[in-house]
C-alpha cells in the first residue's frame, strides 16, 4: 500500500549516493551513510516553514490559554458545551491545536520509508533489487560499513550471529544510546521553552508522551538498522540546533528572554527609577545654580503651588446712597 512512498525514499537515496560517489568510493560506508545524512538535512530544510508555523501555533495557544481556562471553569459540568466553546474560540482566533504536530507528521512517513528500504536491503538475496535500488547497489549497500558495522546491521542481528560481530554490536549500541539521549533532550527542550502549559493541547500531550517514551526508544532502536539510527541522530541534532536558534531569536511570550529581545530591538533601557537618582539629580541641579539643596519640609513647601492672586481689575460696585439733607431743608423752615 505504501510502495509509492518507499519508491520515493529509495530514489532519493540513489540520487544522493550517485552524487557522493564522485567524491568518495561508491561502495564505502561513507557514501551510503552520507546519503542518509544528506537526505535528512534536505528533509529538515524543507520542514523549516512547518517548524516556524509550529512556533506561531504554540504562541497562539499560549495567548488563548487564559480564555480556555475561563471556559473550563464556566462549563466544568458540561463537557460537550465546553468542547464546542473551545473549538469556537480557536476558530474565531485562527488557532489550530494540531498545527504544532505537522513537522512530526511529515517526518514519520520518511522514517517509515527509510526503515523499510534499509530493512529490505539487508534481507535481499543476491541479484535482488529493492524498489528504486538496483541489484548492484543493493550488494554495495550490504557490503558497505562504518567502523566495522554495515549500514543494514541492527544490534539484535549482530548479537544473534555466531560468532558475534562485536564491532557491529558496539557501533549499533552506541548509535542506539545516542538516539535515545537526543530524543529525550529534544522533547525536553521543546517543553522547557513553553512557559504556559495547556493540558488539552494535543501538541503538549504528544510531547509529554514522548518524554516518557524517549528512554524506551532504546528498546525499539535495538531492532533498527544502523542507517535508520543515523537518520534519527541527525534529525534530533538538527532539531536541537534549530530550537536553540529560533527560541533565542524569538523567545516565548511571558519569559525574560522576550523582554531582553524587545529591549535589544528598541535600544531602550527599562527599569524603575529609584528615589536616590531623583534626589541626586535635584542636588546636582541646585549645586550648579549656586544654591544649597533644599531639605526636609522646605523642599516640600517649595513644591506646593501658591494660590493664584485675585485679579485687580475687578469692577467695583458703586452704591448711590441718598445724601442727608439739613433739618431746615427737610422741614421747609428757614434757619434762624
Amino acid at each position: 500500500m505504501l510502495d509509492w512512498l518507499y519508491e520515493i525514499v529509495s530514489q532519493l537515496i540513489v540520487w544522493i549516493h550517485t552524487g557522493l560517489s564522485t567524491v568518495v568510493p561508491k561502495d564505502s560506508g561513507w557514501a551510503w551513510g552520507g546519503s542518509i545524512i544528506l537526505l535528512t538535512v534536505l528533509l529538515r530544510l524543507l520542514l523549516v516553514p512547518l517548524f516556524v508555523k509550529q512556533i506561531h501555533a504554540s504562541r497562539k495557544m499560549q495567548e488563548l490559554n487564559p480564555k480556555v481556562q475561563a471556559l473550563r471553569k464556566k462549563y466544568k459540568n458540561d463537557k460537550q458545551r465546553l468542547n464546542q466553546e473551545v473549538m469556537k474560540l480557536y476558530q474565531e482566533n485562527g488557532a489550530n491545536p494540531l498545527s504544532g504536530c505537522l513537522p512530526l507528521l511529515v517526518q514519520m512517513p520518511i522514517f517509515i520509508g527509510l526503515f523499510q528500504t534499509l530493512k529490505r536491503i539487508s534481507d535481499a538475496k543476491p541479484g535482488q533489487s529493492v524498489f528504486a535500488v538496483s541489484s548492484d547497489l543493493v550488494a554495495s549497500a550490504q557490503n558497505a560499513n562504518i567502523f566495522g558495522a554495515h549500514i543494514p546491521d541492527t544490534f539484535l542481528n549482530a548479537w544473534g550471529t555466531d560468532p558475534k560481530s562485536w564491532t557491529a554490536i558496539v557501533v549499533t549500541g552506541i548509535a542506539v544510546v545516542i538516539s535515545s539521549v537526543t530524543t529525550f533532550f529534544t522533547v525536553r527542550a521543546s517543553m522547557k521553552r513553553q512557559p504556559v502549559a495547556d493540558e488539552a493541547n494535543p501538541m503538549m500531550q504528544a510531547q509529554k508522551m514522548m518524554v516518557f517514551l524517549a528512554p524506551l526508544f532504546g528498546l525499539f532502536g535495538l531492532g533498527f538498522p544502523l542507517g535508520v539510527l543515523m537518520y534519527w541522530v541527525t534529525s534530533n541534532s538538527w532539531t536541537l540546533a534549530q530550537q536553540h536558534y529560533i527560541y533565542k531569536r524569538y523567545p516565548p511570550p511571558g519569559t525574560d528572554g522576550e523582554a531582553a529581545a524587545a529591549t535589544a530591538k528598541t535600544g531602550t533601557k527599562t527599569g524603575p527609577k529609584t528615589a536616590g537618582s531623583k534626589s541626586s539629580g535635584a542636588k546636582t541641579g541646585a549645586s550648579k545654580n549656586g544654591q544649597a539643596p533644599a531639605s526636609g519640609i522646605k523642599a516640600k513647601l517649595k513644591k506646593e503651588p501658591e494660590p493664584a492672586p485675585e485679579p485687580e481689575d475687578k469692577p467695583k460696585v458703586v452704591r448711590n446712597q441718598p445724601t442727608r439733607k439739613s433739618r431746615s431743608k427737610r422741614s421747609g423752615t428757614q434757619k434762624r
